[in-house]
């Protein structure tokens, strides 16, 4: 039996603001006893499949590149409809690595500069698959 990933932590000035953002982009429920200011904050996913996310104040500035990201599939929309989406949240575009064709991807950060990418669709998938399409 192998064990399941139980959270994804995000170091961050301002667990409760970032939280907020990622509950708007993946649309979990906050921990019902997270408030401004506490040093930690925790999303909850709509199962228990999923992993929570957890997020821990710390002094640090960001400086370098994740070494460790998420890449959102959208579900409901396509690629470039939830770039613009999570980009209306207070995402910024870090590279965009989209292409002519519809292949690719984007590279986004969250408010306190984390990265993560936005892939296509399991629809826009189906038409073409190129090994330039994972990141």
């Amino acid at each position: 039996m192998y064990p399941r990933i139980r959270n994804i932590s995000f170091d961050c000035h301002d667990t409760y603001a970032l939280a907020g953002f990622w509950s708007a982009v993946l649309g979990y429920a906050r921990h019902p006893e997270d408030v401004p200011g506490d040093p930690e904050a925790a999303l909850l996913p709509p199962d228990a499949a999923t992993p929570d996310l957890f997020f821990q104040a710390v002094p640090d500035e960001k400086v370098t590149k994740n070494r460790l990201h998420i890449c959102l599939e959208p579900v409901e929309r396509t690629r470039d409809e939830e770039i613009e989406r999570v980009l209306g949240l207070g995402a910024s575009m870090v590279a965009d690595r989209r292409h002519a064709d519809g292949t690719g991807w984007a590279v986004l950060a969250d408010p306190e500069g984390n990265e993560f990418c936005v892939l296509r669709s399991a629809g826009e998938r189906v038409a073409t698959t190129t090994v330039e399409d994972q990141p």
